[in-house]
């Protein structure tokens, strides 16, 4: 057999943790929240196997900071349908609650009309408005942190950012630089720690041999103001990890770590 290209195995990869039972959860497919000229945007809703019919569940929604577009040029599939994100909401599913992931071709904008169309059919979905929760990571982290810093934030129970670029603090250009090279977005120019929510918990994974340039010293400039604003948060430091260690770092302690994020997010949201 002949051996995968580089960019379909970072495609297909899944996450190193496994539930029994989360292939079999069910998935709502391709939901329309969006028609513009540009197209139909979707989302899918992966949904517990136990939930009884018209129980409404809470509900996690991972954060794009990319367009499809792109995506689909580097890595040949859309943000929905990476194995990463796939998995992650199949573990979501399997732990008690609903997964949302979801295409976009303007992450910026397009993210609040994802999370309006969930408060507005939250019955229809049988989602639970009032207990839900993001996911984020890497160069999806700036979107995550606008709209925990936009009203949508104060619907939200808690938050979850792994590895990810934050904020540019004290005159810092790691997260602008980063988003020249990468070309995820970042409409956080000008935001401090001050525009974060105080009383929203904030769960942060840091990978201690992280590849991606500056990457953790923007974790640790933002821990540290967390720490300054005495902010509700929950810190997993991985000392030997590498950047996505949750798909590429096989090993007991990323295992641990996953299952710590899903009972995090079970505790807020359950």
């Amino acid at each position: 057999m002949a051996q995968q290209p580089p960019f379909e195995a970072i495609a297909a990869k899944r996450v190193v943790y496994e539930i029994d039972g989360m292939d079999r959860v069910p998935v709502h497919r391709d939901i329309e929240y969006l028609t513009s000229s540009a197209g139909t945007e979707t989302i899918d809703v992966y949904y517990p196997v136990d939930a009884t019919p018209g129980e409404r569940v809470p509900a996690v929604i991972f954060i794009s900071g990319y367009s499809d577009i792109g995506m689909q040029k580097m890595l040949g599939r859309k943000f929905k349908e990476m194995g990463a994100y796939v998995s992650w909401s199949q573990l979501v599913a399997a732990s008690g609650m609903a997964a949302v992931t979801y295409t976009t071709t303007d992450p910026a904008a397009q993210v609040h009309n994802v999370l309006e169309h969930i408060n507005a059919h939250a019955e229809a979905l049988n989602l639970d408005n009032q207990r839900t929760a993001i996911w984020a990571c890497s160069g999806n982290v700036p979107n995550a942190l606008a709209v925990l810093m936009s009203e949508a934030g104060s619907r939200l129970k808690c938050a979850v950012l792994c590895y990810g670029y934050m904020l540019d603090l004290n005159g810092s250009t790691g997260v602008a630089d980063a988003v020249r090279m990468a070309g995820f977005v970042n409409p956080n120019a000008g935001k401090t720690m001050a525009d974060l929510p105080p009383t929203l918990p904030l769960f942060i994974t840091r990978a201690g041999r992280d590849q991606m340039p500056r990457l953790n010293e923007t974790i640790d400039s933002f821990i540290a103001g967390a720490l300054a604003l005495n902010l509700p948060l929950t810190i997993e430091n991985y000392p030997d990890a590498p950047h996505s260690f949750d798909l590429f770092f096989d090993t007991v302690k990323s295992r641990e770590i996953v299952k710590h994020i899903l009972g995090y997010l079970r505790f807020h949201l359950v």
